[in-house]
């Protein structure tokens, strides 16, 4: 009908065309177009039950709404709890369910950057090498063990070929501890908090999450029959230590808040109960244990807001009693070691009644005849360089170093000088040893073995995944024993006879006295992605004028000037600092034009999470946020805590707070945070405030994790799009 319509038009003459097109425009204006429909209105934040509750502290009084969402111990709350967060869950659904199809494609990108081997690189101690892998099918991994000697060349993947040597005929890995057999005897769900291999490799003792109970539960089980032991069955289980060379076990249990408070011993075998060591009826003081690297002797860490304390076990002889060794005013920071008849104490206490902003090192002799007993610097200070952490092993003491924002790990040749005198680091002629650029962190350990010269580290950085490094500190070789190649989606895991020739190659030994003069031969060896992603770092002032270091990455080919989007990271709780370390999910991210910025914050709830634990704290966590008992500090935490400090009638940006159920992270904090800014500030559906509900699961299942970052990538997407 169209075309001849149009093909009649066409044969009449111009008038006709003209009073044809007039007519038309008439039929059309007098045409009503049917209304467009009116678009959904944008879903409603649900709105939390508001249940005031007055508390007074010092000088001030202040109502809390939300206290009610972390009363664990309440049915009726709970319950309340409950709901609530799955209204908050279906919000969080309507708002995001735009991006379904993005998330999708990002959970893919995401996933296939994932890690192949699923096997953690095998450690050496004593004969046997242990690691733990990752079934197929299976969501939780096996920790295994197999002899050194007969299979020199370890290889790792998940043939079931990879637990027998079929030139020996012997089957040469033994599986330790399945985690998927654990999920039926913790109600689903399988999380370990400490592990333990005792030092004649005969027992490991281990502490499970119950969640119906919500504590740690200990086991101990032989590896020579697989069996569990009938003792210790102890629950709320904090901190493990062997004695007796493995004869016997010492572990800290948790009052009803979570207050470790008394240690046991533990005899393995034995039907007798077990022998109460110390109990600490002080409400304010806690308890904490653990073995020296030599495991001669337990050291005994007691802290409270007046004071802190190290005691020392004899190992051999654990019912013997405690020996104080040292102590100091206030809440520090203290670790302590032992080689060859000196105690070595790493430490931020005060010196002289002065603070100090650095940890140094201290050594005593076991027998100091003195009382109090007499410890001496071993280093001369040293304003320019800051020892991060120490680690022993028979033959050498390993300091991992900082100058400013560079990181280094050197090592100095035991036993040190006889003098009393502290000596500068450079008169020890230090081995420093090879790094890649734009250094993080580095993780010292596992190192169990304390008679082997090699130690193993974890590099970080923010442009290259972690580097799991084996140092030979008798020649100054190194190997890169796991990392992944970003480039070429695999992992690299070596061992034994296994070693890339390049790297054998390229292996160094270099005894410098500075770590600025320490560069890796080949900064390629490391998969290091600076070719492609840039790192810079700037120190830029606060609205109060504190200066903070801020490390800003982005992809150098797609980054856009003065005009990319910039995701600022930060993380605060459990007195850890930000770990600006590559992590290959924000590679999504950089690669739209995206940059990435990471800056220290403060937990949410600070002032009610310090004043009201439910959840345990650590010496570190008052050390770092301040003790609420203290009035400065009260005011100093009052004035940084957000929860406090949400600003009224004002629009926020969008905001997306992920959080656990698991209640050991405390999903009540960014509840109440959530509610409150709801609450407060000026609702716009073009803004919303969401919040992302985790579930146990996810923690241990890399795929869901993958999920949940595209999540969180999609929303920041979506965020900048509106």
């Amino acid at each position: 009908m169209l075309r001849h319509l149009l093909t009649t038009v066409r044969h009449r003459s111009t008038t006709a065309l003209y009073n044809h097109h007039h007519r038309h425009l008439y039929r059309s204006a007098s045409y009503k177009h049917p209304k467009t429909p009116t678009p959904p209105s944008p879903p409603k934040p649900p709105k939390a039950p508001q249940k005031p509750q007055t508390f007074t502290f010092h000088d001030v009084t202040w109502e809390d709404p939300y206290s009610w969402m972390s009363s664990l111990q309440d049915k009726v709350a709970m319950r309340h709890m409950d709901m609530y967060m799955e209204q908050e869950e279906k919000y969080t659904e309507a708002v995001m369910s735009d991006t379904e199809r993005l998330q999708t494609k990002l959970q893919s990108e995401m996933a296939s950057r994932l890690d192949f081997d699923l096997s953690t690189p095998p450690l050496r101690w004593g004969p046997w090498l242990y690691y733990r892998r990752v079934e197929e099918g299976k969501q939780y991994p096996v920790l295994c063990r197999r002899l050194a000697s007969l299979n020199e060349e370890f290889i790792s993947h998940k043939s079931p070929s990879a637990g027998f040597d079929f030139t020996s005929g012997k089957r040469i890995e033994q599986k330790l501890l399945d985690y998927n057999q654990e999920v039926e005897r913790f109600g689903g769900y399988a999380y370990e908090e400490l592990s333990e291999i005792s030092p004649d490799h005969k027992f490991l003792a281990y502490t499970m999450y119950d969640k119906d109970n919500d504590y740690f539960k200990l086991s101990v089980r032989n590896l020579n029959s697989g069996a569990l032991c009938s003792k210790p069955n102890a629950n709320r289980v904090s901190n493990l230590a062997w004695v007796k060379d493995g004869q016997a076990l010492l572990y800290v249990i948790t009052d009803e808040n979570r207050r470790p408070h008394r240690i046991y011993c533990s005899m393995i075998g034995s039907t007798e109960e077990d022998v109460l060591l110390l109990e600490e009826q002080d409400e304010t003081v806690y308890v904490n244990i653990r073995h020296t690297k030599d495991f001669h002797f337990v050291t005994v860490n007691t802290f409270s807001p007046t004071s802190s304390k190290v005691l020392l076990i004899n190992a051999a002889d654990p019912f013997s009693g405690m020996t104080l060794v040292w102590e100091s005013e206030g809440i520090v920071h203290c670790i302590l070691d032992h080689h060859q008849g000196y105690l070595y104490l790493f430490t931020d206490a005060a010196k002289d009644g002065q603070v100090v902003d650095s940890h140094y090192l201290l050594r005593s002799p076991v027998d100091c005849p003195s009382n109090p007993r007499i410890w001496e610097s071993v280093f001369v200070d040293d304003q320019d360089l800051v020892i991060e952490d120490v680690d022993f092993c028979n033959s050498h003491l390993v300091l991992i170093t900082r100058e400013g924002r560079n990181f280094g790990i050197c090592s100095v040749a035991l036993p040190l000088p006889g003098g009393k005198q502290a000596v500068h680091l450079r008169e020890l002629n230090p081995q420093f040893l090879p790094l890649p650029k734009h250094v993080c962190k580095i993780s010292p350990g596992p190192n169990y073995d304390f008679y082997s010269t090699t130690m193993r580290f974890t590099i970080s950085s923010p442009v290259m995944p972690d580097a799991v490094v084996d140092y030979d500190l008798s020649n100054g070789k190194w190997n890169i024993i796991q990392q992944q190649n970003i480039l070429h989606e695999r992992t690299r895991i070596l061992y034994g006879t296994a070693l890339s020739s390049a790297i054998a190659e390229k292996s160094t030994n270099v005894k410098n006295s500075s770590m600025n003069d320490v560069k890796s031969e080949d900064d390629n060896l490391w998969n290091d992605l600076s070719e492609f992603y840039a790192c810079e770092h700037y120190d830029v002032s606060s609205y109060d004028g504190t200066v903070v270091p801020l490390t800003i990455v982005y992809s150098c080919k797609n980054r856009k000037d003065k005009q990319s989007p910039g995701l600022l990271h930060g993380h605060g709780a459990f007195g850890e600092i930000l770990v600006k370390q590559w992590r290959s999910e924000l590679k999504s991210l950089l690669d739209r034009g995206w940059i990435v910025a990471y800056a220290d914050v403060p937990f949410l709830d600070a002032t009610n999470t310090l004043l009201y634990p439910i959840l345990p704290l650590t010496a570190v966590d008052y050390e770092e946020f301040g003790y609420p008992g203290d009035i400065d500090d009260f005011h100093a935490i009052r004035k940084f805590s957000p929860y406090d400090n949400i600003q009224k009638d004002a629009l926020y940006p969008s905001v997306l707070v992920s959080s656990s159920f698991n209640t050991r992270f405390g999903v009540w904090e960014a509840a109440k945070w959530v509610a409150r800014v709801r609450q407060q500030t000026i609702y716009d559906p073009k803004h919303p405030i969401l919040l992302n509900l985790m579930t146990d699961i996810v923690e241990e299942n890399r795929y869901l994790q993958c999920k949940e970052s595209a999540l969180e990538t999609a929303f920041l997407l979506k965020a900048m799009e509106s």
